[in-house]
């Protein structure tokens, strides 16, 4: 059952970007720069993309949705381990798995296709 349209999906990513550049201030595990980084780096990325992504809060529409979602995808997955994989889990882990989970859930929920421009290539 997808409930979540390309515009509200849209004012979802500037939201979590937001929250996920402030997370580490606001829970103060600013101590780990590791944690503090993979959030901040994960929010800047999802506001570049999103800029550039085919729905109606961007400013250029060159990656398509469905790439959007696999970007969405890739960052949560990434959020999600990495604690683990960057060994910060003994400092903190419950706010990465949870925005990752977060994502998840919103990619798995979002209609594909409800904006109909087309996406720009190098092409046209």
């Amino acid at each position: 059952m997808k409930v979540i349209s390309s515009k509200m999906h849209g004012v979802l990513d500037y939201l979590v970007a937001a929250i996920l550049i402030i997370m580490p201030w606001a829970l103060d595990f600013t101590a780990s720069d590791a944690a503090t980084w993979v959030m901040v780096a994960a929010g800047i990325a999802t506001i570049i993309y999103s800029l550039l992504t085919n729905y109606e809060y961007s400013i250029a529409r060159i990656i398509s949705m469905q790439n959007h979602l696999i970007l969405d995808s890739t960052s949560a997955i990434f959020l999600i381990a990495s604690p683990w994989i960057l060994g910060f889990h003994d400092i903190v882990f419950l706010p990465h798995m949870v925005i990752g989970a977060v994502e998840l859930i919103a990619v798995s929920l979002t209609k594909v296709g409800t904006l109909n421009k087309p996406v720009k290539t190098q092409f046209q």
